[in-house]
Formats: C-alpha cells, sequence, structure tokens
C-alpha cells in the first residue's frame, strides 16, 4: 500500500490524496461502504461500483461466525468471494466487544452527546462483578465472547484477530483494539487504552510473521495487507495524545481513530490525534457518516471513513438530501411524482419518483430496500468525492458552509 497527498488544505490538517493498494486507487477523503457480511446490504457489488464506491469494508467477526475465514480463503480472498473487484478492508472484531458488551442494552453507543455526559452517573458502565457485559469478557490476552447466533462462546486474541484477517485477505486490515463507552470514567478509558496498546504490539508483530511467512512461501518480498493500528482514549485529550503518540510511533501502514468521544467535541478530539500522527500515512475515522461529521473529519485530517447509517436507514425509508433528510413513508410523499433528489444523478433518482418509494415501503417490497440503500450510498460516497474537489479548487470553507447551512436549515 501506498500514500500520496496531492494537496493540503492551508490552515488545517485536511488534504487529498491517493491510498495505492494492490486491488486498485482510493482518491481521499473517501467514504468506504460497509459490506458486513461480505455484502453490501441489499446491492449487487455492481450497482455498488455504479454509484461511485471504490472501497468495501467487512467484517471480521461476522465473517468468522459465518461463513468462516477458512472458506473465505478457500474461495480467493473477501474480493474475489463477493465479486468485487476494488480495494477491500476488514476491522479487527474489536467493535464487538463494545457492541456486545459494554453498549449492549444501552442507549448510547459510540459517540455521546453533552447530555448523556451530563446525565451519566460515575461508575454505571464500569465492568465489575455485579455488571459483567451479557456476551463478553475481557481480559489481558484477549477476549471471550457468546455468538449472537447460537450462544456458543469463542476466543478473540490479537494474535487471533490477525489470522482471521490474513484468512480474510482484505488489502487493508486493523489491530485488535478495545472500542469503550464515551461515558466509561478516565480510569478505565486508561486502562483500555493502555490494553489496546499492548495488543497493537502484538497484532503487528503476529501480522509481521503471518506476511514472512506468505512471503516466503510465494518468494514475493512485498507484503499483500495494509495494517492499521488504532487509538483510543475516549474523550479525554491528555489519553488521545498519548494513544496517538505511542501508535503513531510505531510501524503501521496507516491509522485509524476510535470512537468514544461526544458528538459536540468530535472535530477537536480528532484534531488532538491528526496533529501527532505521522502527515505521511492514512488516516480512518472509524463508524461515523453524518454529514457534519464528515466535514469536521476532513478539516482535521481523516482520510477515510465507514459508516452502516445510509443503507440502514435507507432500509427504513429515511433518505439523506441536500435539504436534510426525507422520510419518505411521510403522508406528505404519497403522490409525490419527484425524485428523492431533484438533482441527483443516482439510480434510483433518475428512475422512481418519492410515490413509488413510498409505495414499495408500504407494499413491503424487497426493492424498496435496494433503490433507497443506492440513493443514499450515492449521497454520502459523492458528497465525500465534492469535499475532496473543493480541497482540492481551494473553496473548502465555502461548499462547507453552503451545505450545511442548506442541510440542517430546518
Amino acid at each position: 500500500m501506498k500514500f500520496e497527498i496531492k494537496k493540503k488544505l492551508d490552515g488545517r490538517l485536511a488534504r487529498a490524496g491517493v491510498i495505492t493498494t494492490p486491488h486498485g486507487n482510493i482518491e481521499t477523503p473517501a467514504f468506504v461502504v460497509v459490506g458486513t457480511k461480505a455484502t453490501v446490504k441489499a446491492l449487487t457489488p455492481e450497482q455498488a461500483k455504479d454509484l461511485g464506491a471504490e472501497a468495501v469494508l467487512a467484517n471480521t467477526y461476522h465473517l468468522y461466525l459465518e461463513p468462516g475465514s477458512e472458506l473465505v480463503k478457500k474461495s480467493g480472498g473477501l474480493g474475489k468471494f463477493m465479486n468485487w473487484q476494488g480495494p477491500t478492508f476488514t476491522d479487527s472484531g474489536g467493535f464487538q466487544v463494545f457492541s456486545l458488551g459494554a453498549a449492549l442494552g444501552k442507549s448510547v453507543g459510540k459517540i455521546a452527546t453533552g447530555k448523556d455526559i451530563a446525565n451519566y452517573k460515575d461508575g454505571e458502565e464500569v465492568d465489575d462483578e455485579t455488571k459483567k457485559p451479557k456476551l463478553v469478557k475481557i481480559d489481558e490476552n484477549g477476549v471471550t465472547f457468546r455468538s449472537f447466533r447460537d450462544g456458543s462462546e469463542h476466543r478473540f486474541t490479537p494474535e487471533r484477530s490477525m489470522e482471521i484477517q490474513n484468512d480474510l485477505g482484505a488489502d487493508i486490515i486493523f489491530a485488535f483494539d478495545e472500542c469503550t463507552s464515551p461515558l466509561v470514567p478516565l480510569k478505565y478509558q486508561r486502562e483500555a487504552m493502555e490494553r489496546t496498546h499492548r495488543w497493537a504490539i502484538r497484532s503487528l508483530d503476529h501480522h509481521n510473521k503471518l506476511q514472512a511467512e506468505i512471503s516466503n512461501k510465494s518468494g514475493d518480498e512485498h507484503n499483500s495487507q495494509a495494517l492499521f493500528g488504532i487509538i483510543q482514549g475516549g474523550r479525554f485529550e491528555d489519553l488521545r495524545k498519548e494513544s496517538a503518540k505511542f501508535i503513531g510511533a510505531m510501524d503501521f501502514d496507516g491509522f485509524g481513530i476510535g470512537g468514544s468521544f461526544t458528538k459536540e467535541d468530535m472535530g477537536t478530539a480528532v484534531r488532538w490525534v491528526n496533529e501527532i500522527l505521522p502527515e505521511n500515512k492514512p488516516r480512518h475515522l472509524l463508524g461515523i457518516g453524518e454529514p457534519i461529521d464528515l466535514f469536521l473529519g476532513i478539516e482535521n485530517g481523516c482520510d477515510i471513513f465507514d459508516c452502516v447509517a445510509p443503507t440502514r436507514l435507507g432500509r427504513g425509508g429515511t433518505l439523506y438530501t441536500k435539504n436534510g433528510k426525507m422520510i419518505v413513508l411521510n403522508s406528505q410523499y404519497r403522490n409525490d411524482t419527484l425524485p428523492i433528489g431533484e438533482d441527483c444523478e443516482c439510480y434510483t433518482c433518475k428512475n422512481f419518483s418519492r410515490a413509488y418509494l413510498g409505495h414499495l415501503f408500504r407494499a413491503n417490497e424487497m426493492l424498496a430496500g435496494t433503490l433507497a440503500s443506492i440513493h443514499n450510498l450515492y449521497f454520502m460516497v459523492n458528497l465525500v468525492k465534492k469535499i475532496r474537489q473543493s480541497i482540492l479548487d481551494g473553496d473548502f470553507y465555502e461548499f462547507k458552509e453552503k451545505f450545511l447551512f442548506r442541510y440542517y436549515s430546518k
């Protein structure tokens, strides 16, 4: 993998660049579409490509459980298995430590609001003998968890995560980490961050060992997979900076920035990290996908983003437009013959009306989720492409102000 910066934004950390992988280039900033189980939900690979997607990110935890990483490897790796010709990513499985543990049954995810923080009672999220996560147990060596599918017990360690991701064969993979709730107190955030650092060392060591074994067998001295280290530290400035220094000093090919901060301070927290990380390596802001978050992340030095929101919202009938979100099932659109976005060039908007899409949802037709997901992914992927172009053209701030004013004016 190679990363080249094409242009920097004056006075800010934003930059436009290109990531070169064995399966093609990613022009950054870029929105990577999520194909959790080796499929972008409701879309064919060709549809994902046609809407502008350059890369797909799949989920290590889910593919490990079904169909199993060995089958994916036997099938030629993730890209060939799902018939995706472009670059691929896999996460480490670390997020499931959070979603099946501290986040299970909670209303707060990786991103909290100021109100969440104000209402939080210190200690209520701590994993102790009386409040153990339902499906996850974390120790120094790794994570023991129960499958959400059948309750069977499984074990992830940094080494096992690297082995699974090696089998999956994505172009870019991530070190195993512990993602925490933004509500946990400083003491536990530090413990989790330091554990993530120790796991990063183990992940990198084992990744290098696996890559050396592949090179020895094939005679090719070039590593086929790039490994990104993950920065944690929650919403605390000193921890974020400490994590950026520690992970940034290691020989990773790029970096992932974990969540666990407040919505209001996300841009600031990202800047703390990116002012420290090496400039010549790409940075991926994990699981972030609202328009305002994309602008803040890019302005403060992030290059890649991924999020399930476009397809998840689309399947429920919520659609992105330049004037904000539209709920197509609302009665005002029942007889509306306009497209979702009047100037949108996606397949859905070029061929179908709001009335038709609403009809599909009311009739519980499968096509509803497909058409809505195509539109939402087109919107997000191409919004980031437009942001990239605004950096190249030198009018980022004008574009940002105009877009956000219109999108959030309601």
